[in-house]
């Protein structure tokens, strides 16, 4: 089994940053690729931004030039570090991972979600 355990969501005010950090762990061979999607109160889930093993990003159009992911392959941990937040930012926040096992299935893991609130 896999694990995905968030962490850095909180209240922010617009205008403001947070870092969400999303650390895997468990029965891993490697990891494809890591993202973060978001779902707000009565949304569907949607992309927010992801990255494969080589290093290649992509982001919904929305959060361009303002959030920026990255991953620590050695931790098996994909960063999202979100500034100049605007209300329409708030949601939750779940990471995902294309995880291979050391038996070589591939399967795809969610996070918990952490809030992410952008109000003044």
């Amino acid at each position: 089994q896999v694990q995905l355990v968030e962490s850095g969501g909180g209240l922010v005010q617009p205008g403001g940053s947070l870092r969400l950090s999303c650390a895997a762990s468990g029965s891993i061979f490697s990891i494809n690729a890591m993202g973060w999607y978001r779902q707000a109160p009565g949304k569907e889930r949607e992309l927010v931004a992801s990255v494969a093993s080589g290093g290649t990003t992509n982001y919904a159009d929305s959060v361009k030039g303002r959030f920026t992911i990255s991953r620590d392959n050695a931790d098996n941990t994909v960063y999202l570090q979100m500034n100049s937040l605007k209300p329409e930012d708030t949601a939750v926040y779940y990471c995902n991972a294309h995880v291979t096992s050391p038996t070589y299935y591939t399967l795809i893991y969610w996070g918990q979600g952490t809030q992410v609130t952008v109000s003044s």
